[in-house]
């Protein structure tokens, strides 16, 4: 029996300016469907899900919704308007005894919701959309960049609701781990066309660089025929006679083909300038504290940076990074202790709020207005890695249109407004480069770029991400601040300190297992300590568990290559066997460390 869709959108067509969105657009989502919509940032990603919300009417076409399905759409920026508080917006149209909906999502999504609609930032609003739809759970969810504002732990619960979901949804994010983790199928919206692809977003990448090479095959075909054709035109005398107009015909309906062909968007050239070297020190921060009233933030904490670092803060919303990293930069002051600058420092700095950034004021002023970028005697020129450049010329490179040079900023997409802050920031030599959540609102596109200009920047890198994948592949050195003031220093991405913070809380619980079991033992005669050789020996140990820890997560990443199977299997089960041992190994030394541990503490 044929299941019954929740949503079809038949020959939907939509202009905006004059310029087409979508043409004969026609999709089907059915009941179970969780979708990625990708595409590039500006394609229409959020235009087509408020089509589907029945908050866009489209020029022409059909959206028809199945018989009896809801349909809820989660807005970047809602409107609260009439609403005393954040839970009276998010239960509105609950029953009373249904308001335990909302208090759950706002436990898991770290919202109040008896916070004031006044009082809320952005952010908080955003949540409570989030947990509007949660609690409300319609057949089909439309969720716009659900991760935004939220922090790891909050995201890990939205994942963990949606995987247990059994509700259609359609998903925009910037955010890859939880687009992997989530979705069975991909929706492309690409120059106003939109191909879907019955695979998770796991296989995007690979689907769209086979489409892209074929269309060039294509392109490169069709230009070889033009030529060949155009010169046959030219040099055949017969080609004047009328029996041949008809290939003359043709010609011309070549070249209109190429004519109607939509070249693909480039990616933004995006470039970065380290300027002149910082000193090997960068920062130095001594036994710094932070509390506000009764709050602490920071516990003693020191670390030294060096020229080069790639640093990652992690930790819940609220809990002290945007504290922490201000401190380490020298706009706010620790309580006690003291944070020393490296010399010769060139800061920039990509911040959340995207506060550098005037609503009011257009894109050629937003640029020409900032004084490092000015150029004395030129009022359309700018000044980009010590070079001038024409404003209109510049904001192409970040794949502006010259239309939208005088245009507002507020007019801007997120995307689009990080994209400009991007500019901002990549037009000044910097070495020290500090960027607060710089994966909001960005395609896939443009965060590849950027994760290749922070591997080659020669200068230094402090980053607070809620992004996983964006932190695993950037980040060398992550601070974790986990709340109550504790910040801890790990090797490594995300990855990386989740695997070493369970390993750090195995060590301690087995800690606190013998320190019970010994308490309820009568007390015996101090033990003798270790030997010289057994305390030479727990001294090695951490540096040969870091080894094998090591060698195990490139056998795991080796291992993770499909294709190894099924064309190295030799190679294959060497490395399956070598992966088995290392795990024994890492056991064995892990509990010998446990040991020698204990009786150095007796």
């Amino acid at each position: 029996m044929a299941r019954i869709p929740l949503l079809q959108l038949n020959e939907i067509s939509l202009t905006f300016g004059g310029d087409p969105v979508f043409d004969g657009l026609s999709l089907v989502v059915q009941p179970g469907d969780r979708v990625a919509l990708v595409g590039r940032n500006g394609s229409g990603k959020s235009t087509l899900m408020k089509v589907m919300a029945g908050m866009v009417e489209p020029d022409r076409g059909e959206v028809i919704p199945g018989p009896g399905v809801s349909v809820g759409y989660m807005e970047q920026d809602p409107d609260l308007s009439g609403f005393e508080t954040l839970g009276d917006f998010a239960a509105h149209g609950l029953d009373a005894s249904e308001m335990y909906l909302v208090e759950r999502a706002g436990e898991g999504l770290k919202f109040d919701p008896a916070r004031p609609v006044s009082t809320a930032s952005g952010g908080e609003r955003r949540r409570a959309a989030l947990a509007r739809l949660m609690a409300h759970a319609p057949d089909l969810m439309l969720l716009d960049e659900p991760t935004n504002h939220l922090d790891i732990e909050a995201i890990a619960w939205l994942e963990s609701e949606l995987k247990q979901s059994r509700k259609g949804y359609i998903i925009i994010s910037h955010d890859r781990a939880f687009l992997r983790a989530l979705t069975r199928a991909t929706l492309w919206v690409d120059r106003g066309d939109v191909r879907r692809q019955e695979k998770g977003f796991e296989a995007f990448e690979e689907w769209r660089d086979t489409i892209w090479d074929e269309e060039d095959m294509q392109r490169h075909k069709l230009n070889r025929k033009i030529k060949a054709e155009a010169r046959w035109a030219v040099e055949g005398i017969s080609a004047r006679r009328k029996r041949n107009q008809g290939r003359v015909r043709a010609l011309q309906d070549l070249r209109a083909e190429r004519a109607s062909q939509i070249t693909r968007q480039g990616t933004a050239a995006m470039a970065l300038d380290a300027g002149p070297k910082s000193g090997r020190k960068v920062i130095e921060a001594d036994n710094i504290t932070k509390s506000f009233g009764d709050k602490t933030i920071l516990r003693p904490f020191s670390m030294t940076i060096q020229r080069g670092d790639r640093i990652a803060l992690v930790g819940p919303n609220g809990v002290g990074k945007t504290t922490l990293l201000n401190m380490l930069i020298g706009r706010e002051s620790p309580d006690s202790g003291i944070v020393k600058q490296g010399t010769n420092l060139e800061l920039a700095l990509f911040d959340q709020a995207r506060a550098q950034l005037d609503p009011d004021m257009t894109l050629w002023d937003s640029l020409t207005g900032d004084p490092d970028m000015r150029v004395s005697g030129k009022a359309d020129q700018v000044m980009v890695r010590g070079q001038p450049k024409h404003v209109v010329g510049y904001l192409k490179e970040f794949l502006f249109d010259e239309a939208q040079a005088r245009a507002p900023v507020r007019a801007l997409s997120g995307g689009e407004k990080a994209r400009l802050l991007l500019a901002r920031i990549m037009a000044r030599p910097s070495n020290l480069l500090v960027l607060d959540e710089p994966t909001n609102d960005l395609d896939v596109e443009t965060l590849d770029l950027m994760q290749e200009l922070l591997g080659t920047y020669d200068g230094t890198v402090l980053l607070v991400s809620h992004d996983r994948d964006f932190l695993d592949r950037v980040a060398a050195t992550t601070i974790a601040m986990e709340g109550d003031g504790r910040a801890t220093v790990y090797a490594g991405g995300w990855t990386d300190y989740l695997r070493q913070r369970t390993q750090d809380d195995f060590t301690e619980s087995v800690r606190k297992s013998k320190t019970s079991q010994g308490a309820d033992k009568p007390k015996s005669a101090p033990k003798s300590g270790l030997s010289f050789t057994e305390k030479h020996r727990l001294e090695a140990l951490p540096a040969e568990i870091a080894r094998l820890e090591a060698e195990i997560a490139k056998l795991e990443e080796l291992l993770g290559d499909p294709a190894l199977f099924t064309d190295h299997p030799v190679k294959f089960q060497k490395a399956s066997d070598a992966l088995i041992e290392r795990h024994a190994k890492l056991s064995d030394a892990e509990e010998e460390w446990l040991a020698l541990e204990d009786k150095a503490g007796g």
